[in-house]
């Protein structure tokens, strides 16, 4: 049996709720200390949005009057990106901290676009097909199973739309942060929750005081295959610098690669590849 398709963890609903809420509290209060993860979109980055947002041409240059889903993506930086570059934006996020960043900042630059708390395993206020593309930033480990975050993209992609999404690689959230001995070492088994960061540390590869589950592969590749989606391209962000100090991000990328970034295409024929992939 896969991963997506079991609960490792035993997680009822009542868990996975203290799990979202412990993570929308996160950050929340990221947004209150002023994280660098919650630092909005500048200038720069505004006069030319698409080379910010998709440095590999996966978009085709011209995203103008796409409808986009920007997916678990508050905080006042990828909304006013695709908004910039002329799409019709939708910003959903599930905390309330991140989405008022989002008003702050299109209210400053005077764009108009839909801003919706909410879940990424429950899209339900949106019909089918309704979506041109989903972005969606990091993010997927903050849930112990991804399998109803995937239908639920699929199911809001219109035929032949797509996802473009970047997820925390597994080895990334099961190795250690710290050298042990002189080395990285695995920590954690996959599909568990990740080593919470020791008391008053910090680092670029964590979110302070989330819950962060160490997916699979198979459970991240498979599963967006499973929702109906073709992969058709994956990159591997780098991060590396070997003169970087030891248990930095850049060292440690050396050795682990931290993310994952996908584009697929939602298959014409959703339903019945889903059908076959299931059997």
């Amino acid at each position: 049996m896969n991963e997506s398709n079991q609960n490792p963890l035993g997680i009822n609903p009542p868990e996975r709720g203290a799990i979202e809420n412990r993570n929308r509290q996160a950050y929340d209060w990221m947004v209150q200390s002023k994280h660098f993860l919650t630092q909005p979109v500048s200038s720069e980055e505004l006069a030319n949005p698409l080379a910010t947002l998709d440095a590999k041409g996966w978009l085709g240059g011209n995203i103008r009057n796409w409808n986009v889903l920007c997916l678990a993506a508050g905080g006042g930086r990828q909304g006013p990106l695709y908004r910039a570059a002329g799409a019709h934006v939708t910003v959903l996020d599930i905390s309330p901290a991140m989405l008022e960043l989002d008003r702050q900042v299109s209210g400053h630059l005077g764009f108009n676009y839909q801003i919706v708390q909410g879940d990424m395993a429950d899209l339900s206020m949106f019909a089918n097909d309704a979506f041109d593309l989903v972005a969606h930033p990091v993010s997927t480990c903050y849930v112990p199973n991804l399998e109803p975050v995937l239908a639920e993209v699929a199911r809001v992609l219109r035929p032949g739309g797509l996802y473009v999404s970047q997820h925390k690689q597994p080895m990334n959230l099961q190795a250690s942060l710290e050298l042990v001995h002189g080395k990285y070492v695995v920590e954690t088994p996959v599909g568990q929750p990740a080593k919470p960061l020791s008391l008053g540390r910090s680092s670029l590869l964590r979110e302070p005081e989330t819950i962060e589950f160490a997916h699979s592969l198979e459970a991240i590749l498979g599963g967006i295959c499973r929702a109906g989606m073709n992969i058709e391209a994956v990159s591997e962000p780098d991060h590396a610098n070997r003169q970087s100090e030891p248990g930095s991000m850049g060292h440690r990328s050396c050795y682990i690669r931290p993310y994952l970034r996908i584009k697929a295409r939602k298959h014409p024929n959703t339903e019945n590849i889903r059908k076959i992939l299931l059997s």
